[in-house]
């Protein structure tokens, strides 16, 4: 049987260590309530407050973080939510345990991942997510001196360039798929938002003298056994341009395979709450990139909104509508400036893989109708990903959406899904094993 330290209760319960996760467990906790905060993660923080060292934070995380330790969070970290059995009740699994997470009331805010359009050459070594790449340099990759394209579309683009930059890397261009109209509508609108407006200005100072590109993006990757070059299309004209790295992304995909595990409804790619920031399923809250892509500042607002609702705390939670609405009327522009050109959709060619766990390629997919047709005839979307990386590409290219959504949401070891099956849990995991 599991042994009671793998057992543990709680009020509020938060899936998701990023910003939104950190807001909604502080608040809660600080209600005075008992609450704890699962992430995958070594350590609290997200993708976007992810450390670059261990007394090196933005303003933001140390204060966040200092106020998730003085409420007494219970911190669940290098766990990762598989399935729920019943109402009530999460499995997680750890490096060598399966934990058993009851809740009262639970709040997911499980972020978002970039969005990868295939391109020929896409799979070579070092073209990489812009977002993944800058991880990557936080956590010591070495970038000195190496010639770095960034390309794809958003904000994030410029941030990545500037954090390369920082660490040494020469950027040969940025290339941005929206239009200059647009991105000009979007600068023109940053001026009745003084802070958005010192942020783009302190952005541009640190990237002065890099070319940018609008109407930009890649066209295929070159290399014979890792990344040489990129083809970019600029305004209609090909460029190829020498690099070492490659840094893609195609704005950010919001996670909502838990949520749809749990019967949450979702409209639009995105997970339905009320004001409260309830889902359609009673005691469960989302906050954060699930409810829609909109950045930092957005999703520390619906976290403490969510955290409040879940200890009770309706009434404060009510005094964060206003900045609510105002941080989303920023990601209502962010949406409409970096919106997907229909270009793009002609980026594979018939050759190029688009799901490479299952190593297929456009042209097969291209024969199908659905989601479900192509992934009984072809597999797509079954490899260890389990379509998180092909699932938006095909949704962007075809118009497919998946399904349906079955535990486990992550691989997990064969011993821990045969408490699925309602056999004998096992203290301590052995294997290492996944299943997809």
């Amino acid at each position: 049987m599991m042994s009671r330290e793998l057992r543990q209760h709680f009020d509020v319960l938060v899936v998701g260590g990023g910003p939104a996760g950190m807001a909604a467990a502080a608040r809660a906790a600080e209600s005075g309530v008992r609450v704890g905060i699962v992430d995958d993660n070594a350590n609290l923080g997200g993708q976007i407050w992810r450390r670059e060292s261990h007394d090196h934070q933005s303003k933001d995380a140390t204060g966040w973080t200092e106020r998730v330790q003085a409420a007494r969070v219970t911190s669940l970290c290098g766990m990762r939510i598989f399935d729920q059995p019943e109402q009530g009740i999460l499995l997680a699994e750890g490096m060598n345990d399966l934990f058993e997470l009851r809740y009262k009331h639970l709040v997911l805010a499980t972020g978002a991942r970039e969005r990868f359009l295939p391109f020929p050459g896409w799979t070579l070594p070092n073209v990489m997510g812009a977002g993944g790449l800058q991880a990557m340099v936080k956590c010591g990759l070495p970038v000195r001196g190496k010639r770095i394209v960034v390309a794809g579309t958003g904000p994030l683009l410029l941030a990545v360039a500037a954090h390369l930059r920082k660490h040494g890397a020469q950027i040969p261009m940025i290339c941005e798929q929206a239009s200059w109209s647009s991105l000009a509508r979007f600068g023109a609108s940053l001026f009745a938002r003084p802070a958005k407006l010192t942020q783009a200005l302190q952005l541009r100072k640190e990237l002065s003298g890099i070319p940018f590109a609008a109407n930009s993006w890649p066209q295929a990757a070159h290399g014979r056994q890792t990344l040489e070059g990129v083809t970019v299309s600029r305004s209609g004209k090909t460029k190829t341009i020498s690099c070492d790295y490659l840094a893609c992304g195609f704005h950010l995909v919001p996670n909502i395979e838990l949520p749809l595990l749990l019967g949450c409804q979702v409209q639009a790619g995105c997970v339905r709450v009320d004001d409260f920031q309830e889902t359609t399923v009673s005691r469960i809250y989302c906050a954060g990139e699930p409810t829609g892509i909109g950045g930092v500042e957005l999703s520390i607002v619906e976290g403490q909104i969510a955290g409040l609702a879940g200890a009770g705390r309706t009434t404060e939670a009510k005094q964060w509508f206003g900045e609510r609405e105002k941080a989303r009327s920023f990601a209502h522009l962010l949406e409409r400036t970096f919106r997907l050109r229909g270009e793009l959709r002609s980026l594979p060619s018939a050759e190029t893989i688009v799901c490479r766990c299952e190593d297929i390629s456009y042209s097969r997919l291209r024969a199908h109708t659905s989601w479900r047709a192509a992934k009984l005839h072809t597999r797509c979307g079954m490899g260890p990903c389990q379509g998180r990386v092909c699932g938006p590409a095909t949704q962007f290219f075809f118009g497919w959406d998946p399904d349906s959504v079955r535990p486990p949401v992550f691989p997990v070891r064969v011993e821990n899904l045969a408490v699925l099956n309602g056999r004998p849990e096992p203290q301590h995991s052995q294997t290492t094993g996944g299943l997809a």
